[in-house]
This record gives structure tokens, sequence and C-alpha cells, in this order.
């Protein structure tokens, strides 16, 4: 008998696939190819949500958590994504949004809630930002850094080690072609920023289908 396994994907604005026309951003093209497989007669079905907020840190994460997997909870199982932080390590007015030890404090709680639900965790690395805002106040007031990123990614490196949780690293992916990879804010990913961070996850969905 065929298994119904969920995955859900937490995050902000590029888990949502903001500034992508093409495709929809990395999750829904995870979404199609997923569906594709089922219709095709392969193994399993993986019904994929996209639960990305634009502008959300793991502040608003954890409000919402533990309502959106008690709602989306397969008998089957469940694989959940988290991929947070390029709000979170934001300046805005002087003042990081969240710290990184409230970061770690908050990821930290958002696994323990992942793992009432589901064995199969997995924490998504921040994207690095163009050299153009780099340390730069944008027009939305924040101002952001690699070298927060860098940061920001140890902190997640860490817990996913601690955790023993698959770490999926689309920062060292996109770090060389990032200017080429990047949408014109140096935040999002453009289609082809997208794409590739398909490319990277499909093997892991893979697994499921």
């Amino acid at each position: 008998m065929k298994k119904i396994v969920y995955g859900l994907f937490f995050g902000d604005s590029i888990t949502y696939g903001e500034y992508d026309g093409v495709f929809g951003g990395w999750v829904d093209i995870l979404k199609r190819y997923a569906l594709q497989k089922f219709h095709e007669g392969n193994g399993d079905e993986l019904i994929l949500f996209n639960l990305g907020i634009g502008g959300e840190t793991t502040e608003g994460l954890l409000k919402r958590m533990p309502v959106e997997l008690r709602a989306r909870n397969s008998t089957d199982g469940n694989l959940v994504f988290i991929s947070y932080g390029a709000n979170d390590l934001a300046i805005k007015e002087g003042m990081q949004i969240v710290n990184p030890e409230k970061f770690k404090y908050n990821i930290i709680t958002a696994v323990q809630h992942a793992q009432e639900f589901s064995n199969d965790i997995y924490l998504v690395s921040i994207l690095p930002i163009s050299k153009n805002i780099d340390g730069v106040v944008v027009s939305s007031g924040k101002l952001r850094s690699n070298e927060e990123v860098i940061t920001y990614n140890g902190i997640l490196k860490d817990i996913a080690k601690e955790y023993s949780l698959t770490y999926i690293d689309f920062h060292s992916a996109l770090f060389e072609d990032k200017e080429v990879l990047l949408s014109a804010d140096g935040v999002h990913p453009n289609e082809k920023g997208y794409g590739m961070m398909a490319e990277i996850a499909i093997p892991i969905i893979e697994k499921y289908l």
C-alpha cells in the first residue's frame, strides 16, 4: 500500500519564492517534481506544503509552528524543513532583529517542536547577499552583511550536528556566482538561483518518492 508523506517547508520569502516569476521558487519546483513522479506511478506520494511567509523571523515561526504541524500531520510520516535567518540577522535602527543567542534558542525550540511530528528534519542555510548591499542600509531600513550570514549559518550547522539533522548548504553552492544568481535586491535569488537550489534539494526528496 502506498504511503502519503507530507513535507512542510517553514521559512521566509526565500522559501515562499519571492522574485521568481518563472518557477515560483525552489519549493514550488519541488512540489511539481514530486507530483510528476506520483503521476508517473513511481513509489509513494509526497505532498509538499510551502509555508514560507515574507519577512518572517524565528520569533514568528515559533508562534505558528505547533499549529501548522498539527494541521498537516500525516500518519505515514512528515519531513520538516526549517529555513530562517535572513531576516533575523538584519539590523534595523541600530538593533539586530533577532540576536545570535536568541536565534539559536529559537531554532532549537523549533527543532524540538518538529521532533514531535517527524524524524526527518532539515536545517537550511542562509544565502549569501550581493556585494552591492553588504553592510548597506537598504530602502526597507534593514542592513545585512555576509559576515553575519556566516555567523548565523555557523549556529545552524552546530545545531544540525548536535541534533543529528541534515544541513542543506545552499550558501556554499551559490556563493561563488552570487552576483549572477541573486535578484536585483541582492537578497532573494532570481529564477537561476532558485533553480540551482531545487537541483540541490531534489535528491533529498527523492528518498521519499
